[in-house]
């Protein structure tokens, strides 16, 4: 018995996006502020204190 190959398969449909590719980039950005930790100060910001302003 010739060896065949099996008969092409039709195309999948395409599904329709649930999601807006603006939704799903603002997801991923929320995510990743979420998970990352905080940043330690910068050295140079650390030794300067913080002004605070003057009661008139």
């Amino acid at each position: 018995m010739p060896a065949t190959e099996p008969p092409p398969r039709p195309p999948r449909p395409l599904a329709p996006a649930a999601v807006s590719m603006r939704d799903l980039l603002a997801s991923c950005a929320a995510a990743e502020a979420v998970s990352t930790p905080p940043r330690l100060p910068d050295a140079a910001l650390a030794k300067k204190p913080a002004r605070r302003p003057r009661a008139a």
